[in-house]
């Protein structure tokens, strides 16, 4: 039975209930994975599914044209390749260490075993799955409708909301993120992203500094993402 010192009080695992936790838990593996590893490759059948415990991640696509497309950035409590499992499909994308990882494993089969006979993780799991299609529809819509800056902005915003720490200064964003990462993210060139970041720093909205975001106006920085 894989040990969990502290309680993980985000994403999928805290909100399943006690029973499933455990349950979880007992039929899972901790595994530890240095900042850099590849966790799940995109193209590989998907044989386990794993919660993080410790450490963030990136969910990435590699384009036609070899440019790695940031999907998402996960941390403690989330989910990983669990719709490979379910479909049974090859994984569709690539998950990378971006830190060091802590992670409970569970094999596609122990998995789907405890998702058929818990209706709890079930419908938790549904949950969870309608969660990340809106948010995936969401940006897709904004991609659509928002240039660089604003687009930059929101996921400035999103960062401050899920990896934000409020200091005398203003939001420390808390994630190991490069401009060429963001750039990624947001659907745009590098060079894009640092003339967006420019425009938010000489607005007094933002400082940077390497691999660290500031934001010193919160209700500014929505403003720029209309």
């Amino acid at each position: 039975m894989a040990q969990i010192g502290t309680q993980l009080d985000t994403g999928f695992f805290a909100e399943l209930d006690p029973a499933d936790r455990k349950a979880l838990t007992e039929l899972s593996r901790r595994r530890r994975f240095p900042a850099g590893s590849t966790l799940m490759l995109a193209g590989q059948v998907g044989t386990d599914v794993m919660v993080l415990v410790s450490g963030r991640v990136k969910v990435t696509y590699l384009t036609e044209d070899g440019r790695e497309a940031i999907l998402d950035f996960r941390g403690p409590g989330e989910l990983l390749g669990e719709l490979a499992v379910l479909d049974g499909s090859p994984r569709s994308n690539t998950i990378q260490a971006i830190e060091a990882v802590d992670a409970l494993t569970m094999s596609a089969t122990e998995f789907k075993t405890l998702v058929a006979s818990s209706p709890t993780v079930a419908n938790t799991l549904l949950q969870h799955v309608i969660r990340r299609s809106k948010d995936s529809d969401r940006k897709l819509v904004e991609f659509g409708a928002s240039h660089t800056l604003g687009r930059v902005a929101a996921r400035l915003l999103e960062m401050v909301e899920r990896f934000g720490t409020v200091t005398d200064v203003g939001h420390v964003i808390d994630l190991p993120i490069t401009q060429e990462e963001l750039a990624g993210w947001t659907g745009a060139s590098r060079e894009a992203v640092a003339k967006a970041l420019h425009a938010l720093r000489e607005s007094g909205l933002i400082t940077t500094e390497r691999r660290r975001f500031t934001v010193l106006d919160l209700e500014g920085l929505e403003r720029r993402c209309r």
